[in-house]
């Protein structure tokens, strides 16, 4: 009885909930202030200083770029130290990147605020938190997991309304340097204060296999892990930026192509509540491919049916809810397979395909777009994508 009582006593002083609603705070924080206040700002900064939105959104794309590849590097920080002095670190250095951007007078010098950026959204966006919650909530991790990516689907809700309305009295200059403060405000001492918690040692999970990181890189299960969650990463962010030109496209008015994004962004907060319970029904291997062959057909559905708008809807918060579900597929994908012994590293080496492919899916379906005849065709790609993806997925059992 002893033996039986002392297992649980040891994993709550593990779980700083503490540390779990911090994360909430400043993970809503960063990913409004670093990811969704510049597509507010976009056509404002292109208009003021008369550069070309290609300049301005590949400024944007290379931090993303940079973001994934340096997360590798962040997740075997974060296995050996823990996360504070990283994510404090990343949100001083978020705050910095905003200054050089509202300061920059030259697209070099924009570019160099971005690539600053990107290096402070890898050491404070999702792959840190979850590499912390992952290790201080082991086995239990899903539901600290899933309450973050609630927190952070929030995001977008919070920040663009602000962001624009601070743009209705600033230029974008000075409203990058108020979100500057704010991001600092916030996002530094919560990090510093809210995450002493003491770092445990790594476990494996019952049922799951160790092995040195490198050999888990290097085996066929890890390739094709990686190789389905990056072709579904093009193919699910190439449907978000492509769906509103794709109703456009068929004659729906810019207002009602906005309600249909809007809406799946409702549905993915929907889909993430469900998660706990489909986390507990099937297996990785299951959840991932059924998950992506879903995501395919919600993607084959856009291109064959034209309407009539309630469907549109339906069909939005459907992909919606499959979007927030592969956010926790792919965020547990790693613990789930190997145990906590190596989360940072191989979830940072999982993450950099993905990251980047999510990263180039703008401009590759509007290119695509372009080169197929329209954005039918485009979403009827995207969804053969996905099937290569689900079929990826099985592999990698």
């Amino acid at each position: 009885m002893r033996h039986v009582a002392a297992r649980p006593l040891a994993a709550t002083q593990r779980r700083p909930r503490r540390a779990l609603w911090a994360l909430c705070v400043t993970q809503i924080t960063s990913w409004g202030i670093l990811y969704y206040a510049f597509p507010v700002l976009s056509p404002e900064i292109a208009a003021e200083t008369g550069w070309s939105t290609r300049v301005t959104t590949g400024a944007f794309s290379a931090a993303l770029v940079v973001s994934a590849l340096t997360g590798v590097l962040v997740g075997r920080v974060i296995d050996r130290r823990g996360p504070r002095a990283l994510m404090t670190t990343g949100s001083i250095l978020g705050s910095l990147s905003l200054v050089l951007v509202a300061g920059a007078q030259t697209p070099l010098a924009f570019f160099a605020g971005w690539v600053l950026a990107g290096v402070a959204m890898a050491a404070t966006f999702y792959q840190p938190a979850f590499a912390a919650l992952t290790r201080w909530w082991a086995p239990d991790h899903v539901r600290a997991l899933t309450l973050v990516t609630l927190a952070g689907g929030l995001a977008s809700t919070v920040f663009a309304p602000l962001t624009a309305a601070l743009a209705d009295h600033l230029s974008w200059r000075g409203t990058y340097m108020v979100l500057a403060v704010v991001l600092a405000g916030i996002t530094i001492p919560t990090h510093a204060m809210a995450l002493k918690a003491t770092w445990p040692a790594a476990t494996v999970l019952p049922g799951t296999a160790s092995g040195a990181a490198s050999d888990i890189a290097r085996s066929r299960r890890f390739r094709m892990l990686a190789v389905a969650l990056t072709l579904s990463a093009f193919s699910v962010y190439a449907v978000i930026v492509a769906l509103v030109p794709l109703l456009v496209e068929r004659g729906f008015s810019l207002g009602d192509a906005a309600w249909v994004l809007g809406l799946g962004g409702a549905g993915q907060t929907l889909g993430r509540l469900l998660y706990t319970g489909l986390a507990r029904r099937t297996g990785p291997t299951t959840r991932l491919t059924t998950l992506i062959a879903l995501s395919g057909l919600a993607t084959a559905s856009f291109a064959v049916f034209p309407g009539p708008f309630p469907l549109l809807v339906v069909l939005s918060v459907a992909a919606g809810m499959i979007r927030g579900n592969l956010t926790l597929v792919q965020a547990t994908a790693v613990a789930d397979r190997w145990g906590t012994e190596h989360y940072g590293r191989l979830s940072g080496l999982l993450g950099v395909l993905p990251s980047c492919a999510s990263a180039l899916a703008p401009f590759g379906g509007a290119a695509l777009a372009a080169a197929l005849g329209g954005y039918p065709h485009l979403f009827a790609l995207l969804a053969a994508v996905a099937a290569c993806a689900a079929l990826a997925a099985v592999l990698s059992k």
